[in-house]
């Protein structure tokens, strides 16, 4: 059993593109497109070529956005 099997997205320290979309209700589009937007934000973390989203810091982004 993989860590991403055994530790719930609820607990996570960051999620994948797939996770988040699942998690927040977001596009997986919609998502890069953030992301692009918003290259210098706390809450993008690459590692090599692939990226992951901080849950808690892009909640609380979410939470101050007027729209997405």
């Amino acid at each position: 059993m993989t860590y991403e099997e055994r530790v719930p997205l609820w607990k996570r320290y960051a999620l994948s593109i797939q996770e988040a979309a699942k998690y927040f209700g977001i596009g997986e589009k919609r998502l890069y497109q953030i992301i692009a937007e918003h290259e210098e934000e706390d809450f993008i973390l690459e590692i090599g070529a692939h990226i992951k989203i901080k849950r808690e810091l892009f909640g609380q982004f979410l939470d101050k956005a007027t729209c997405v």
